[in-house]
Parts: structure tokens; sequence; C-alpha cells
């Protein structure tokens, strides 16, 4: 496909599409609960995917820029920076009556309202849509679901990675494309309800270093009943061999990551997220496998593996696709 096919749309424009569109992308200190932000950028799109303007900011996260050597942010490059209150207002224009895009949507939109609830400011950001759930819609042809896949499928190249505007152009680049080809086929777009932060409490003082903890007050969203997972399962996880869509994944104890964001990147992946182990769990993901809960109990006494968060999240980059079955992911009302 090349980044001309998606001129040709000869069907009429869904009446139900959005009518703009806000391409984010955000690097961070990390993944984690009480981490920041330390860039942002946004291309605004119509309704038919054309750029209609771009913008992008540092911003100072009043703490250390975490892993430099991926986002290349200096403690003294952000010094001078604004703080988030300070751009949220720019933000917002951008963000105001669009449905936010972002590859792995949950992890930027989870940022953003952080940031807001912290700033003791609402979140103008109603819907979001995940670039990967609609390549997984669209049934594309790609080896995994990173952005260089997707930027190389449409003919995009990327001149900085991990640079927020940079990833920004890129996806803008990749969406418009994909939101054409949605449209000539008349596919449904997965759209996700975002529900801003009105409060926000900065987590204790974490018992283990380098753990956070991931429930309690200033959780970024209710918990919600999850979709049945559309793949079979393959069975428990093996070492050395990659994640396969279908398996049942249980989690324990804290994580690092916020875990409804966790389980979202592992729903997104195909995953099944299970709330207890039985015989049938492919792995149990855990920071802490020496505790007695009554989750590593039981997967011991199964003969469950057990994996820690980093090893799961890095597995999660790359999960193998549902041996010889051809099943459309959630729909996006019950995801």
């Amino acid at each position: 496909m090349t980044m001309l096919d998606d001129r040709q749309t000869a069907a009429p424009w869904p009446t139900a599409y959005p009518q703009g569109y806000a391409v984010v992308d955000v690097e961070t200190t990390g993944l984690a609960r009480d981490d920041r932000i330390v860039s942002a950028a946004v291309y605004r799109l119509d309704a038919l995917g054309d750029v209609e303007d771009h913008w992008y900011t540092l911003v100072n996260p009043e703490r250390d820029p975490g892993p430099v050597w991926i986002h290349g942010l200096t403690s003294d490059a952000l010094e001078g920076a604004p703080l988030f209150p300070e751009v949220a207002a720019q933000l917002s224009e951008r963000l105001d009556g669009r449905v936010l895009v972002a590859h792995n949507a949950a992890f930027d939109w989870s940022m953003l309202a952080r940031e807001y609830a912290r700033a003791a400011i609402t979140a103008p950001v109603r819907q979001r849509l995940c670039t990967i759930a609609l390549s997984k819609e669209l049934r594309l042809p790609l080896p995994n679901h990173k952005l260089e896949s997707l930027a190389a499928h449409f003919g995009v190249v990327q001149q900085r990675a991990h640079h927020a505007l940079d990833d920004a152009r890129v996806l803008a680049e990749a969406f418009r494309p994909s939101l054409h080809a949605a449209a000539r086929t008349g596919a449904r777009l997965p759209l996700l309800e975002c529900r801003p932060l009105t409060e926000w409490t900065d987590s204790p003082v974490a018992p283990r270093a380098g753990y956070q903890p991931s429930r309690g007050q200033g959780t970024w969203r209710p918990s919600r009943k999850r979709p049945a997972c559309p793949y079979p399962n393959p069975g428990r996880y093996e070492s050395d061999k990659p994640l396969t869509q279908g398996m049942r994944v249980a989690f324990s104890g804290d994580t690092s990551v916020d875990r409804e964001l966790l389980e979202d990147r592992a729903v997104e992946a195909g995953l099944h997220v299970a709330t207890s182990v039985s015989r049938l769990t492919s792995l149990l993901v855990t920071n802490d496998p020496d505790a007695a809960t009554s989750k590593t109990v039981k997967a011991k006494s199964f003969g469950t593996p057990i994996l820690e968060e980093s090893a799961f999240t890095h597995l999660l980059r790359d999960v193998a696709p549902a041996r010889g079955v051809a099943v459309p992911p959630p729909s996006p009302s019950s995801e």
C-alpha cells in the first residue's frame, strides 16, 4: 500500500465518523503512576485526516528526566521549560472537541489525564482512538504493532524516533490512509470513552524502591468489566518464546506501571486478562514471586509460569498472532 491509496475513497464518507482529530505523542520520565511528561506534540487533523496545524512543547517535569537515552531530554534541556500548568491552556485548545489519536492511546491519555489532574484542570478529551487497535480492525499485514512498522507500511519516513513532534508527524501521516481505508470498507473506528480525572493525590512513599502502588487514590479511571478475549487459549507461556494472542494472564501485587494501563496494553495485544489463577492460566505477572498471595500460591501449585513485570512488558512488544485463527478484535463497546 502506498501513501496515494488513501485518495481512492470511492464510497461516501461515513457520517458517523468524528469531525476532527488530535494526533498526540508524549515523552515521559517513565511509565509509572507518578511519572511526568517531558514533551508533548499535537497534530490537528480535519474530518478527512488532513493536517490543519501542529504544536510542540517541552515540559519541566520537576524531577529527573528519566530515560534520557530514549527521549534525549536532559535536566539541562528541561530546566527552563514551562511547567505543565503553564502550557495546559494551549494544549486544551488543540484537544478540545477532537478525538485524541495516539499509538497505544491508553498510555498517552493516562499521562495527560494525570498531568491535568495535578494542575486541577479538567482535560477536554471525551474519546480516544488507538492506531494499534485501528490497524487490527483493518487487518493490516504488519510484522508487529510498533509505530515504525505502521509507518513503513504506508511509506512514511521517520526522522527522529522518540521525539514527540516527529512521532506525532509520523503517526498523523500514517493515520490519514488508515482513516481512508476504514471509510472505504465502512469499518467502525475503535473509539473509546475517556473519563478525565478530577482529583489527584500523590502516591505515599513506596515500601520497596522502584515500585509505586498501582491502586488507591489517584487511580485514573474507574475499573470496568473487560470483554471476552476473541482468541482461544494456546496454553501456558514457554520460556524464551513470545507471548501468543489468547494467553490468559493474571497479575498480582504492586506494579510500577499503573495496573489498569498494564492490563489495557495486554488486552490491546490480544491477551486475556484474568482476575484469578486457575489451571488454565498461561502465566502470572508479579514483582514479588515469593509473596504468599493466593495467586502466587496457586500458580506455584499448578506449575504456572511466573514473570516479573519488566520481562512481561518487554514481551508485550511482539505478541505472536493466534495460531491458525482469524478472529476480529474486540468491539469498541466492550473494550
